[in-house]
């Protein structure tokens, strides 16, 4: 685990270290090909060309299915999960959709949590592209797309995008929507496929940042399974 973190770090040094040569012959053309040939193309990752598609504000949530959820707790937060998901805490410094031998035979949910405002304080000069709040730059994440690049600020969304953005399967059926419902908004990326579903859930709330991968091996949640869930999470006070 140690030696994946070290890749993805000096993967992210390197790239930022190449900006300025690549700034300095920085036409569209070359943006592109650079991420092209440091990170990869839309036939091999599609989600690099991917956008929110729909918006649910409000989305209304199944009592119901609430009502059969576990009630997991952690010493910061605490959320209900479906049973049958073993569902593991960890910090966003490690790499939470790594493969691991066990994870192949049941459905995971991992939970990671920051406090607010924790990309701002991560990258202080996104302040110049207007950007405020950890919202506005998972925003300007979800929404960058490597043929829509034109400059620097594109280029650097893009990257972020590639590097947070966990493991989604074939990404055959990628989709992306940006909700709002209650005290929580953000985005979710999702692949709904023949074996499994995948679930990637960038969550905003007044009490920090929210990221949750789920891997439904058994095709048992849906988009709104998944948004129930995402409405129990809780600060502990």
């Amino acid at each position: 685990m140690k030696k994946a973190v070290k890749k993805y770090i000096s993967m992210g040094i390197l790239l930022i270290l190449a900006l300025p040569f690549v700034a300095k012959f920085g036409e569209p053309a070359i943006l592109k090909a650079y991420i092209e040939n440091s990170v990869g193309n839309c036939e091999k990752i599609p989600i690099l060309c991917s956008a929110p598609e729909e918006e649910l504000v409000n989305s209304n949530i199944n009592e119901e299915y609430l009502s059969k959820l576990i009630l997991y707790k952690f010493p910061e937060i605490e959320m209900y999960i479906p049973e049958g998901f073993n569902v593991v805490k960890e910090m966003i410094s490690k790499p939470y959709y790594r493969k691991r031998h066990y994870r192949e035979k049941a459905a995971f949910i991992y939970l990671l949590y920051e406090k607010p405002n924790f990309f701002v304080n991560l990258f202080p000069q996104v302040s110049k592209q207007g950007i405020k709040d950890d919202y506005e730059f998972l925003g300007r994440t979800m929404s960058a797309q490597l043929n829509q690049i034109k400059n620097l600020a594109d280029m650097f969304f893009v990257i972020m995008k590639s590097i947070f953005t966990p493991d989604l399967g074939d990404q055959k059926n990628i989709k992306m929507v940006k909700f709002s419902a209650k005290d929580k908004k953000g985005f979710i990326n999702y692949n709904l496929g023949s074996l499994e579903n995948y679930f990637d859930c960038n969550v905003v709330t007044n009490q920090g940042d929210f990221f949750i991968y789920i891997k439904d091996k058994g095709k048992k949640l849906d988009l709104g399974n998944v948004l129930a869930i995402i409405s129990t999470i809780n600060v502990k006070k």
